[in-house]
């Protein structure tokens, strides 16, 4: 397989990592999976992507971290416990040789899931 390839699905895109990588990937996606059940899956960006009336959150991984990208609401809602992770305002990067903050990732993505049905059904009476 190409590993430069745009991957078509998510499951491709775990696939090109090593095994290691791949469990944190795929524990990941289950955590964003139980947090957000109505979210679909895509590659948006080349990476995973969670969809819900717009983008919920990226994931994706790289040589020494998992980079998180609940968008900056995600980041600001969450700084406090994210300030011991690298970050910037739409993403932060998890090392991959520590313990991967999954209640934290859950939390996050809840309150994403949150933030986009509200601003969804603004758009909605705003039109009406």
């Amino acid at each position: 397989m190409d590993t430069n390839a745009m991957p078509a699905s998510i499951d491709e895109y775990i696939l090109k990592f090593p095994k290691d990588t791949q469990e944190i990937l795929l524990e990941i996606r289950k955590v964003i999976k139980e947090a957000a059940p109505e979210a679909t899956e895509k590659i948006s960006y080349q990476m995973p992507t969670f969809y819900l009336h717009g983008n919920l959150v990226h994931f994706a991984a790289f040589k020494s971290h998992i980079g998180f990208y609940p968008a900056p609401s995600g980041i600001e809602a969450f700084k406090e416990e994210l300030s011991v992770y690298k970050g910037a305002k739409g993403s932060v990067q998890f090392p991959i040789d520590k313990p991967m903050p999954y209640a934290l990732i859950s939390r996050i993505v809840k309150f994403r899931v949150a933030e986009n049905i509200r601003q969804a059904e603004e758009k909605v009476n705003k039109r009406k």
